[in-house]
């Protein structure tokens, strides 16, 4: 999700810049309905942790199995292997590990200063108003009764409150894949196939990363969650032009609508009782529980299903990605990691003004445009700040071509 703008954008420049050592020069052109669909799920996730909001109603998981979720690591997977992937061929592994591991170490630090200025956003909260609710919704009371024990919980990723799971899932994921990419290159079927035992195995062993309190598990199980990693990841090193011809099949697309329109009736049963009662409970046994954690295949094979349609009616260079109604979402994806930690602040802000004062359907459509509103004008300041050209040397290259004109 949110590592994966702040990841192109940092790859995008260091191949654009050829850097000393890279011939011929890797020029990777930039995909914007990537950007677009991060942007939609930034979005997303901003309405969806606002708990009883009726602009929620807009998002994915109210449609179908999967969410903003899928659509953010998807994302990550497929940007390391289609830009990293040509690097690391080249001969230059480690100036691709450097990187990847620096991006995974940026995540780590936003992380925690998100974790901290979070924390303390909801401790300060429930002591003006005083209403202790906030600490156990958003299970940050312990921390607050013993942050001597949790800080060190906090610094190795087991301890979490509520809505900063994800993160930590993108620190995993990309700090592991140079190997993945290392592995792809050389046996990309075989490594896939690997992925696929190893999703196999967390689901049927329960293999999950240990979290606090004792006895609890990450939320997003990096073990099962790896597999949509690892196979955008796949299709980034060259996959995905071994099974064009398969994505854009007649029988792969109606495949594909059918399974949708199937997810969007069950999801629909959840809201109306009738309809649920037509559902015959054999299939009811088969299909539940849809488990988010360990990323169960409902969830994986319908955004597949999704990513087939997008793909098909959606190309890389449709005229819409040019509209300027469109620039604001586009703008977001650009600086998903920034404007998720912003997310995280205004849902809460938008949770805090709902529950403090009225909560009718105006005030819902209120706080939810306004926090829309304010991610769209960060991203335009981050735009903006962006294209302010930077005037400074660094002393190394300046030392460096210093001695090269003097030896000439």
């Amino acid at each position: 999700m949110a590592g994966a703008g702040a990841l192109e954008d940092k790859m995008k420049g260091d191949i654009m810049a050829n850097p000393r050592g890279f011939s011929p020069p890797l020029r990777v052109e930039r995909d914007l309905r990537l950007d677009l669909f991060r942007g939609i799920g930034l979005w997303m996730i901003f309405l969806d942790h606002i708990p009883d909001d009726v602009v929620s109603w807009l998002t994915l998981r109210n449609y179908g199995f999967s969410d903003a979720a899928e659509v953010f690591v998807f994302i990550s997977g497929y940007l390391a292997g289609y830009i990293y992937g040509p690097i690391i061929s080249t001969g230059h592994f480690l100036a691709a590990t450097k990187r990847l591991l620096k991006r995974t170490a940026e995540m780590y630090v936003a992380h925690i200063m998100l974790f901290l200025v979070f924390t303390a956003q909801i401790a300060r909260t429930a002591r003006k108003f005083d209403n202790p609710m906030y600490k156990d919704e958003f299970n940050v009371a312990n921390f607050l009764a013993h942050p001597d024990v949790l800080i060190g919980q906090a610094l190795t990723l087991r301890y979490k409150p509520v809505d900063l799971d994800v993160l930590p899932l993108y620190i995993v994921l990309v700090g592991a894949s140079p190997l993945v990419l290392w592995s792809l290159l050389r046996r990309p079927n075989l490594t896939l196939l690997a992925s696929v035992v190893l999703y196999a195995a967390a689901r049927w062993f329960d293999l999950n990363l240990a979290s606090y309190p004792p006895g609890t598990h990450w939320y997003f199980n990096p073990f099962a969650w790896q597999l949509l990693f690892v196979f955008a990841a796949w299709c980034g090193v060259g996959g995905l032009a071994k099974i064009e011809s398969l994505i854009r099949s007649p029988a792969a697309l109606a495949l594909a609508f059918a399974w949708l329109a199937f997810a969007f009736l069950i999801v629909m049963t959840w809201h109306a009782p009738w309809l649920e009662a037509m559902v015959p409970k054999w299939m009811i046994k088969a299909i539940y529980p849809i488990d988010k954690t360990d990323l169960d295949l409902l969830r994986l094979t319908h955004f597949l299903a999704l990513a087939t349609v997008v793909t098909r009616y959606f190309p890389r260079k449709d005229s819409l990605l040019a509209s300027k109604f469109l620039r604001p979402l586009i703008m977001c994806g650009q600086h998903s990691l920034p404007i998720f930690c912003f997310g995280v602040f205004l849902s809460f802000g938008a949770h805090w003004i709902l529950t403090q004062y009225r909560h009718g359907v105006l005030e819902q459509l209120a706080v939810s445009a306004a926090g829309m509103l304010i991610m769209v004008a960060i991203a335009w300041t981050l735009d903006r700040a962006a294209k302010v050209p930077d005037l400074f040397v660094d002393a190394a290259e300046l030392d460096e071509d210093t001695g090269a004109l003097s030896l000439s």
